[in-house]
């Protein structure tokens, strides 16, 4: 069983992932989003292939699929991309 539970893990994941897709060249972005998605699928049963989310207003929905259910995890907007923010306002990582 993971240290880090479910919920958790699709927020980490959902934080590198805005991060991964605004910036699809950084590749120690994309290795830690298979990392987080390696986690899910190893220690929650989560069906990677079909992990997504929708941006919704305020709200950042993460879809998987869980044990052959479709599932939705629910995040606020600005906590999702509060990682997306603090690298776009750190003139050091030059992007």
């Amino acid at each position: 069983m993971s240290l880090v539970n479910l919920v958790d893990n699709l927020f980490n994941w959902l934080q590198i992932k805005l991060v991964a897709d605004r910036w699809p060249e950084d590749l120690a972005a994309r290795d830690t989003v298979s990392f987080f998605a390696d986690m899910l699928k190893e220690d929650h049963g989560v069906d990677v292939s079909q992990l997504s989310y929708e941006v919704d207003g305020s709200f950042v929905h993460v879809i998987f699929v869980q044990e052959g259910k479709k599932k939705r995890q629910m995040f606020e907007r600005e906590a999702a991309e509060k990682l997306l923010r603090d690298i776009e306002q750190e003139p050091r990582y030059g992007f």
